[in-house]
């Protein structure tokens, strides 16, 4: 079993200044390494298994995860192992494949856990699902960038 959610920051958090600074001036023409690394910060939470892979405490940057985890979706469709990191950690979480199921790990906590690898890609496309209608939610704008347009694109969604 595997969950995978993300939740904004409270309001008298300074994260979310990062959801309110995206608003000024035009939320479709952000730049890709404005939305990945400087706005829409979230506490993100990633429990495979009942291990703890990301706690729900760590803020993250929502537009660079979720583009992470669309190729994540894509490596493991191809069969693939994947790996996905974070801005400013030496953190990375690990995706192998063995047989029909995903081992993922956490390169700075102990213990790995193990998913069906059709579960797994549910949760993600579920994760990314709703990090884009939150993101459009929150600024409607937000729809026309390709950038946060690329979050749901592809066959596998």
């Amino acid at each position: 079993m595997i969950h995978l959610s993300f939740s904004l920051p409270e309001s008298a958090s300074p994260w979310r200044r990062t959801w309110d600074g995206a608003k000024q001036g035009d939320p479709a023409g952000i730049a890709e390494i404005d939305l990945r690394y400087k706005y829409f910060g979230v506490n993100v939470e990633m429990v495979v298994d009942d291990v703890e892979i990301i706690s729900k405490k760590r803020f993250v940057t929502l537009v660079d995860l979720a583009l992470s985890l669309r190729a994540v979706v894509e490596r493991i469709s191809h069969g693939e192992d994947a790996a996905f990191g974070f801005t400013e950690s030496e953190e990375v979480i690990s995706l192998r494949q063995t047989g029909g199921s995903i081992s993922v790990s956490s390169s700075k906590k102990p213990g790995q856990a193990l998913v069906a690898t059709g579960e797994l890609l549910e949760k993600i496309s579920e994760f990314l699902q709703s990090a884009h209608s939150r993101l459009v939610e929150e600024i409607p704008e937000l729809d026309e960038n390709p950038i946060v347009r690329r979050i749901t694109s592809g066959s596998e969604l």
